[in-house]
């Protein structure tokens, strides 16, 4: 019983904690680091087996025009995002921010200044929630890889991990995000001393959001270049590239996240009842390319059309089948169709099981009339084409009596 009672009261703080985060639904991933001066992906010391010390002349010319975080911040805000994620260290083991654990850092290096201040004055400054994301594995530290079979060389890396971590955590305000990453080459929890750590940080911390890639499940889980829905009552977010890339990289506009296809992620991760985190990899200069300014701002004119649809609590949509005119998000009874092919003046779906009550166009306010059977709903009232000029992606708000269902299958039954 008072085990039990323990249970409930670490599951009512998770969801104190996580409120606002599984309100806000859509944030900004920014991978930024020395690799952006090479333009080859972040994982290029690595792919090209970079020597270290070749690798660490790329600090001395780190050179990034003032407080390039401000234009990170306004582009998410403008796009919608309401919490970002930030690499204070990637794998490369090069610090953004001002640290005593090594000199390889921004405040000593080629910026010369903490980059991780800068970053968090502008979430601050456009209403942003602050994630740090910190990187486990570190190819430039000594013990970074001989911390697995020395364990002198464990405790020395292990405590030089909680010191910046201490240190990221202590130093800049309120954090609501710490986003692990890469727990190489440590086998376990126990040897990375996980638990010890996530404590405190949240000593410091009391609200933070931690993730589950320190080994441990912690709040939520992170699907990354794919989206899958965690198991009903486990939190995920789906972290997603733009270009392929999460550093910068030059490619083709092509390879770049169409409007549309952001917009669809963002349904698929709302209709399993998660959230997207969706990448910019700056220039080396900070700059946000153009191909990512031009699909988020776009993006963020949709949503302030459709928020009713995505932000909030919303409820998974189970038992619906696919539809080639759309898809569902849902909350309770209310269901939201994503018109994403228009079929011009009436849409017909197949197979729903509820009545609906009550159907209206979001994007022009206007009823539409109903007519169901049992096998078949048709919506009638549409204007011949999308009403929405921005990604010709429209809304269908739908009440029903209660939750629907959907059956269809391959075969064709008139019952």
């Amino acid at each position: 019983m008072a085990q039990n009672k323990k249970q409930a009261a670490a599951d009512a703080e998770r969801a104190r904690r996580m409120k606002w985060w599984h309100d806000a639904r859509f944030g900004m991933f920014v991978h930024w680091g020395l690799y952006a001066q090479l333009g080859r992906h972040e994982w290029v010391m690595n792919r090209e087996r970079i020597p270290v010390k070749e690798y660490e002349k790329l600090a001395a010319t780190f050179k990034p025009k003032p407080r390039p975080a401000r234009e990170w911040a306004a582009l998410a805000k403008r796009a919608g995002m309401k919490y970002m994620v930030m690499t204070t260290k990637h794998h490369e083991g090069f610090c953004l921010w001002d640290t005593k654990q090594t000199d390889y850092n921004a405040a000593k290096c080629g910026p010369g200044r903490d980059l991780v201040r800068e970053y968090v004055e502008a979430c601050r400054e456009f209403g942003l929630r602050v994630g740090f994301y910190y990187s486990l594995m570190d190819w430039h530290h000594p013990d970074g890889a001989r911390c697995a079979k020395d364990e002198a060389a464990r405790r020395r890396f292990v405590d030089f991990t909680q010191g910046c971590v201490r240190e990221l955590m202590s130093n800049y305000g309120k954090i609501d995000v710490l986003w692990y990453d890469v727990s190489w080459p440590l086998p376990s929890p126990e040897a990375w001393e996980s638990k010890k750590m996530n404590a405190m940080a949240r000593k410091l911390q009391p609200d933070l959001i931690i993730n589950n890639r320190s080994q441990l499940p912690e709040d939520f889980g992170t699907p990354e270049e794919h989206i899958q829905a965690a198991e009903v009552g486990r939190a995920w977010e789906a972290c997603m590239t733009f270009n392929g890339s999460w550093g910068w990289q030059p490619t083709p506009p092509e390879d770049w996240l169409s409007t549309r296809a952001v917009l669809n992620m963002l349904r698929t991760c709302t209709a399993g009842g998660g959230n997207l985190l969706l990448n910019i990899g700056p220039k080396p200069d900070g700059s946000v390319p153009e191909e990512a300014t031009e699909r988020l701002t776009a993006v963020g004119k949709w949503l302030a059309k459709h928020d009713e649809p995505v932000y909030g609590q919303v409820d998974r949509v189970q038992h619906m089948e696919w539809v080639t005119t759309g898809q569902w998000t849902r909350k309770g009874k209310t269901f939201y169709f994503w018109v994403t092919r228009w079929p011009g003046s009436e849409l017909a779906i197949g197979g729903l099981k509820g009545k609906v009550k009550s159907a209206v166009l979001m994007d022009t306010g206007k009823p539409l009339a109903i007519e169901q059977s049992a096998n078949r709903l048709v919506l009638r009232g549409l204007p011949k084409t999308s009403p929405d000029k921005i990604a010709s992606v429209a809304i269908i708000k739908m009440e029903f009596a209660t939750v629907p269902t959907q059956a269809l299958g391959a075969g064709y039954v008139i019952l």
